[in-house]
């Protein structure tokens, strides 16, 4: 009875994982700074947006979970920051819940989604498309 119980814990959250996201994805207080604000960060591109997830491990089943779909498409550069270890970003950025996700392009942070107490990530799918292409369309003035 026992075993049952905890597989009847476990199942649910095995069915709400979420695939992994790949190393190249993830960054930290050494790589931050550079890769999202460096000068190469956009290249020549001048619409190009790069979306920064604030992800902690006690909160991953809040995490975003349309994230693939923003890695896969080619005008967006998608990251995710675990802020226990980027606390110099956490503190910058003044990231205080997670998750939490800036939408940014050359000009700064365009929009910013931030988890309330209940820990549970504020916008839709269609409310993050919509800032990134909102964020497109201010770029290009």
């Amino acid at each position: 009875m026992k075993n049952l119980l905890l597989l009847l814990y476990f199942i649910p959250l095995t069915l709400s994982a979420q695939q992994e996201v790949p190393p190249e994805y993830w960054l930290d207080d050494s790589n931050y700074e550079t890769t999202i604000n460096g000068n190469s960060a956009f290249g020549d591109d001048d619409n190009k947006i790069i979306v920064v997830e604030y992800w902690a491990k006690f909160n991953e089943v809040n995490c975003y979970p349309h994230w693939e779909e923003l890695a896969n498409r080619p005008d967006v550069e998608y990251y995710r920051v675990d802020i226990s270890k980027a606390p110099l970003a956490k503190k910058k950025y003044r990231v205080r819940m997670a998750p939490t996700m800036f939408i940014v392009t050359q000009d700064g942070i365009q929009s910013k989604f931030k988890a309330g107490l209940d820990l549970l990530f504020p916008s839709s799918k269609e409310d993050v498309e919509e800032a990134i292409e909102e964020a497109k369309n201010s770029n290009r003035f």
